[in-house]
């Protein structure tokens, strides 16, 4: 079985200083769980450091060369962010403190809003049975709060939307439609502009969770078809703590604050306020300056590589890996069987072992790896399965770490007394 990818894996991993780690017996750690956090270059650690060591500052609130420094780097993070995921303007970039506040940010003030986009009674928010929780509790809080209805598009056997009921579920009472771009639990690529073209029929604005696809594909989200985008920096090589919400100049500049407080005002008095200009509306007190640096430096990276190229090498890893657990006899996966659409996280369930049993055992052999519902149970329930070990990967891994993540599975199925 042949592996093939444009990227140079040995080259690459070198800037990742956890790759380097040797575990007490001697083996090489093997990281496949970037799909819950991506590893960081050596170049994101040392732009923090640098920050930190040489021009901390608050930003917006300070006449001095730092503050001047400070501010300057922080703004221009949003710069380089916008024009990695193609936005028409840095004044649609807002930053947040990662994807779940970004969608949040959404889900509330659209709930606060005045119409046209206000959620009332009657209206309907439509999300998918496949979303993380943290696309499905902030619509149901909200439609909860507000008397509207939440509706979802349900997922078939090989873990694809079902669009046969496309027409109806999304209809003239959809306000909101929110999916995900690439699903964390199943790795399912979805059709978010087919899906957005409907919803924009009949009126609706539309928010995606691109948490798993900024960090893999290209986006472009003047091409996406969205109205909200949602991402986070510490999948994408950046520092936690940071995240981004990607809104529609007009539709931002129509909606209330989240948050309260410093810097996001124009004009404060005891008896009202008055707000900023997006994005400053949407960032309340000290934003997340170091990280925001970090992340401007890991677009940086990843740019220098090529999204084109990290995607390629995406689907050959994970079409690799696919094709190598099908040899692994009492192993299913959950999701997409074949590369195609499909993002790079496997889930998979060993019969007759629990998940998180899976995974101590290939932790004990240096494999790190997820298991759980993976903060999507409903689509965990559609399968019929408590959990599952999931498998993720990156442009740093490496084909021998699949053939690791095999030989641990072959390992489990004799540990437990179901090897065939």
């Amino acid at each position: 079985m042949t592996f093939s990818s444009p990227l140079d894996v040995e080259r690459i991993r070198k800037d990742f200083p956890v790759l380097e780690r040797v575990l007490p017996d001697g083996s090489p750690l093997v990281y496949l769980d970037s799909a819950n956090t991506s590893q960081k270059p050596r170049q994101v650690i040392e732009a923090i450091a640098d920050y930190y060591g040489q021009h901390n500052a608050n930003v917006a609130r300070a006449m001095h060369m730092l503050g001047q420094e400070s501010t300057e780097l922080f703004e221009g993070a949003r710069d380089k962010i916008a024009a990695f995921i193609g936005a028409p303007s840095r004044e649609e970039v807002v930053f947040t403190k990662n994807s779940s506040e970004a969608l949040n940010l959404v889900a509330n003030v659209l709930a606060w809003a005045d119409q046209p986009h206000g959620l009332r009674p009657g209206d309907e928010v439509v999300i998918t049975e496949m979303e993380h929780h943290s696309n499905i509790v902030p619509w149901q809080m909200v439609t909860q709060r507000t008397g509207a209805t939440l509706r979802w598009l349900t997922v078939d056997d090989e873990g694809r939307l079902d669009l046969s009921q496309l027409d109806s579920i999304i209809n003239e009472r959809t306000k909101v439609v929110s999916l995900v771009h690439v699903s964390n639990a199943l790795g399912t690529l979805n059709p978010v502009e087919l899906v957005a073209e409907r919803a924009h029929q009949v009126g609706a604005l539309v928010v995606v969770d691109a948490s798993q696809s900024v960090p893999q594909l290209p986006v472009d989200v003047s091409r996406l078809g969205a109205d909200f985008v949602a991402f986070t920096g510490h999948k994408m090589c950046g520092p936690t703590g940071i995240g981004v919400l990607w809104g529609r100049y007009d539709l931002l500049a129509s909606l209330p604050p989240f948050l309260g407080g410093g810097e996001m005002i124009e004009v404060v008095e005891m008896t009202g306020s008055t707000y900023a200009a997006p994005p400053h509306r949407f960032e309340a007190g000290t934003p997340p300056i170091a990280q925001a640096v970090g992340l401007g430096a890991a677009v940086d990276y990843l740019s220098a590589v090529g999204m084109d190229v990290v995607a390629a090498h995406e689907h050959a890893i994970t079409a690799y890996a696919l094709e190598r657990l099908a040899e692994v006899d009492g192993v299913r996966v959950v999701g997409p069987s074949t590369a195609q659409q499909r993002g790079g996280a496997i889930s998979l369930v060993v019969e007759g072992v629990h998940p998180h049993d899976v995974s101590q055992v290939l932790d004990s052999r240096g494999v790190a790896v997820r298991a759980g519902h993976h903060c999507a149970r409903p689509v965990c329930q559609r399968f019929g399965v408590a959990a599952t070990t999931r498998a993720s990967f990156y442009l740093y891994t490496a084909p021998q770490e699949v053939d690791a993540l095999i030989d641990g599975l072959h390992e489990v199925r004799r540990f437990f007394g179901v090897a065939s």
